[in-house]
């Protein structure tokens, strides 16, 4: 899988097709999508014009998707991947991961009370796991993984699981570095992918919390840039690459794009790693919040194994 890859959340339907192309004709074999980002239509669209253009082929590329939480039961895994094969125009995904450990009923599509919910109790992350091994030995992707997963989820799952999960793609960045959970996944030969390695500055309101630290504002990562002649972003992508991270910054214009991809080339020295790792905060700009919910089974806490 190409370590660097263009992640495709809250870009729009009418911005990402420009940007799905501008990245493959940038260098960029790797595209990260998810269902609930409403836009592997227009994905799908764009890397079949690619390969109709002959700028890459089916197999220079690595799509990535995940199963939404209203997909958890075991016989609703494959008929989910087979709806976005459809509408990304594949007959097979590279790597499709759950997005969650959170599970909601199938009707539903975004929780709007607690009996919306079906509790891990009652669904097992197991249960969902084993549809994803069933869609894995079909051929309708080459890998199966996970996303949003702590130690705890990752174990459970160990323990049952005739596939190991191949890839957990979490958030990480200088402000969250989760050393512990890196280093278990790697130690198991889990991958990782690191979402929000810029800080996910445009994300919507309501999942923002008052007066964010800014990553691309941080003064150590400004100065390493500026040494570098390199920008903020640029050193932010290095960083994940230099800890053999795979990392997804999403956006949807083209210089920007370019930049992105350039940073794959940003050597960073053992000293300037030393400084950012001083910069954990153990801060999660996308915190799981917005699962917790009155009477409902998911919290915080239990979420990320706290």
């Amino acid at each position: 899988m190409p370590i660097l890859g263009l992640g495709t959340w809250k870009s729009a339907s009418e911005d990402v097709y420009d940007a799905v192309r501008a990245a493959i004709q940038s260098g960029y074999r790797h595209i990260d999508c998810a269902m609930i980002y409403g836009n592997e239509l227009a994905v799908g669209r764009a890397v079949n014009d690619a390969i109709a253009a002959g700028e890459v082929t089916r197999e220079d590329l690595w799509i990535t998707s995940k199963l939404w939480n209203n997909s958890h039961a075991e016989d609703q895994v494959v008929p989910a991947l087979k709806k976005t094969l459809g509408d990304l125009q594949l007959d097979y995904l590279d790597l499709y991961l759950i997005h969650w450990p959170v599970a909601v009923r199938h009707e539903v599509l975004g929780a709007q009370e607690a009996t919306d919910y079906i509790a891990l109790a009652d669904l097992p992350i197991t249960t969902t796991w084993r549809g994803m091994e069933q869609a894995q030995q079909q051929g309708l992707t080459r890998l199966i993984g996970v996303s949003n997963f702590a130690k705890l989820h990752l174990e459970e799952i160990l323990r049952d699981a005739s596939i190991p999960p191949a890839m957990n793609q979490i958030e990480l960045h200088p402000y969250l570095q989760q050393k512990e959970l890196v280093d278990y996944c790697q130690e198991r030969q889990i991958h990782l992918t690191a979402y929000s390695p810029l800080g996910s500055g445009d994300r919507p309101a309501n999942l923002k919390g008052e007066n964010e630290p800014s990553l691309l504002e941080n003064e150590t990562i400004k100065a390493i840039a500026a040494a570098k002649n390199a920008s903020p972003a640029q050193v932010l992508i290095a960083w994940s690459i230099h800890r053999n991270v795979s990392v997804i910054p999403k956006s949807t214009n083209p210089g920007r794009i370019r930049e992105n991809f350039a940073a794959a080339e940003l050597e960073l020295s053992t000293e300037e790693l030393e400084r950012i790792a001083q910069l954990d905060l153990h801060r999660r700009y996308v915190d799981g919040s917005f699962w917790e919910m009155d009477g409902g089974p998911y919290t915080v806490a239990a979420l990320w194994g706290a």
